[in-house]
C-alpha cells in the first residue's frame, strides 16, 4: 500500500470507530438517515474520492477506495452504502460533465457543501436487466419533461441531486440518455423509505417522475450515451461493494471471535472445541482469499485495465463469502446471535443484500463466463 493508501484508510477506520459506530445499532433501529454523519464525511472528501485533483478531488486509487470503504463498512454498512453511491455519481460527474455543470454541481459536490447524491437507474419492473428502462424524457422547448419511476434509490430521501437515467430515443441501449435532476424540481416525488431487511439507515427510497422538467443544460453527456455512462462506472461500483462486504465480514468476524473466547460451555471456552477453532479458520481463509480478489481487481482498475472479469470475481466471492461468515458467526453465538442484544443480528441482515443489489451473484457468474470465452478465442 502506498501511504497515501495507509493513510486514507486509517483516517476512514477514525471516524467509522468515532462517529458511525455508536449509532450503528439506533439508526438501524429507527431507520434514520445518517444525515450529519455523510455531511461531515463529504466535508472530508469521502463522497468523491474518486474524483481527480484537477477536478477539486482527492484522485483517490482504487486500491484506497477499497480499503476506505472496508472500514466504513466495518462500523456501519447503511452509511458505508450511501458513501459508495455517491462516490459512483462522483466518478461519472467528473467523467462526463461540461465546464458548466461542473462548476454547477461537481465543484460544490466534491467540497462537501452539496451532501449526498443518488443513482437512479433501477425500476421497479427492470431488476438486473439495466437496459430495460421505460422511464422516457421528451424535449420540450428549452427543457426535458421526465416520466416514469424508479426504485430502491440508495440516498433517495438525503441525496442533494440525482443521475436519473430515461429513454430519449427507440428501445434499445443507444436511446437512454442520462440526467441531472436536483432535489426540490416540480415533478420529482420522492416515495416513502422502503421497510428493509437490513440497512434500514441507506434512505432507500422511490422516484415519481410526473412531468419533471429539467433545463437541457442537465443533459449529462451525449443524448444516447446513458447506458454506456451507466456501465463505466461498473467496475469501481462493483469492489465498493466487495469492499463493503468484507467490511460486514470483519465486523462478524470480531464479534465471533471475542464470543467464543468469553463464553463457556462445558466448562470449557467455545476456542477450545474442535469445532469452534475450524469454524473460525474456514472463516479466516474466505475472507482473506475475498480480499486478496478484491484487491487484485482495485489494482488492475488503477493500472488501466477494464478488469471486467476480475471485478465481476471480486463482487462475487466477497459478497458470498460475507453470507458464509456471517452465518457462521452467527451459529457461533448460538441462540444469543438471533437476539438484538448482540450486532452480529444486524450485521446477519446488513449481508444479505450485498449478493443482491450493484449486480447479483447469478450476474456475476454471467459476467466472469462471457469474460472468459471472450479471452479464450
Amino acid at each position: 500500500m502506498s501511504e497515501e493508501e495507509t493513510l486514507l484508510a486509517r483516517t476512514a477506520a477514525e471516524f467509522a470507530m468515532r462517529r458511525l459506530l455508536p449509532g450503528a445499532a439506533e439508526r438501524d433501529r429507527t431507520g434514520a438517515f445518517p444525515t450529519d454523519e455523510v455531511l461531515e464525511l463529504g466535508r472530508m472528501g469521502m463522497l468523491a474520492m474518486k474524483v481527480t485533483e484537477a477536478d477539486g478531488g482527492a484522485g483517490t486509487s482504487n486500491v484506497g477506495y477499497v480499503l476506505a470503504m472496508q472500514a466504513l463498512a466495518r462500523a456501519c454498512a447503511s452509511t458505508a452504502v450511501v458513501v459508495a453511491s455517491s462516490n459512483l455519481v462522483g466518478k461519472i460527474l467528473a467523467e462526463h460533465a461540461t465546464e458548466a455543470q461542473r462548476e454547477r454541481w461537481l465543484g460544490p459536490f466534491v467540497r462537501g457543501e452539496l451532501g449526498p447524491a443518488s443513482f437512479a437507474l433501477t425500476e421497479p419492473k427492470g431488476g438486473s436487466d439495466a437496459a430495460a428502462i421505460s422511464t422516457r424524457a421528451r424535449l420540450d422547448g428549452d427543457a426535458w419533461v421526465l416520466d416514469g419511476e424508479k426504485a430502491w434509490i440508495t440516498s433517495g430521501t438525503g441525496a442533494a441531486f440525482h443521475l436519473v437515467f430515461a429513454r430519449t430515443d427507440g428501445e434499445g441501449r443507444d436511446g437512454i440518455s442520462c440526467f441531472i435532476v436536483e432535489r426540490g424540481t416540480p415533478g420529482l416525488v420522492i416515495g416513502r423509505e422502503e421497510d428493509k431487511m437490513g440497512q434500514r439507515a441507506s434512505g432507500t427510497t422511490t422516484l415519481a417522475l410526473e412531468s419533471c422538467r429539467v433545463p437541457v443544460d442537465c443533459l449529462l453527456g451525449a443524448r444516447g450515451a446513458g447506458y454506456s455512462i451507466a456501465l463505466s462506472a461498473l467496475g469501481a461500483g462493483r469492489v465498493g461493494i466487495a469492499a463493503l462486504s468484507l467490511g460486514i465480514a470483519e465486523a462478524a468476524f470480531d464479534a465471533g471471535c471475542g464470543y467464543a473466547e468469553s463464553r463457556v460451555v462445558f466448562g470449557k471456552a467455545l476456542t477450545e472445541f474442535q469445532n469452534s477453532q475450524f469454524v473460525l479458520a474456514d472463516t479466516r481463509t474466505e475472507l482473506d482469499a475475498a480480499w486478496l480478489l478484491t484487491l487484485r481487481a482495485a489494482r488492475a482498475l488503477d493500472e488501466g485495465e477494464r478488469a471486467g472479469a476480475e471485478t465481476s470475481m471480486a463482487k462475487l466471492y466477497a459478497t458470498e463469502a460475507c453470507g458464509r461468515a456471517v452465518d457462521r458467526m452467527v451459529q457461533l453465538h448460538g441462540g444469543y446471535g438471533y437476539s438484538r442484544e448482540y450486532p452480529i443480528e444486524r450485521l446477519y441482515r446488513d449481508a444479505r443484500v450485498t449478493r443482491i443489489y450493484e449486480g447479483t451473484s447469478e450476474i456475476q457468474r454471467l459476467v466472469i463466463a462471457r469474460e472468459i470465452i471472450r479471452r479464450a478465442r
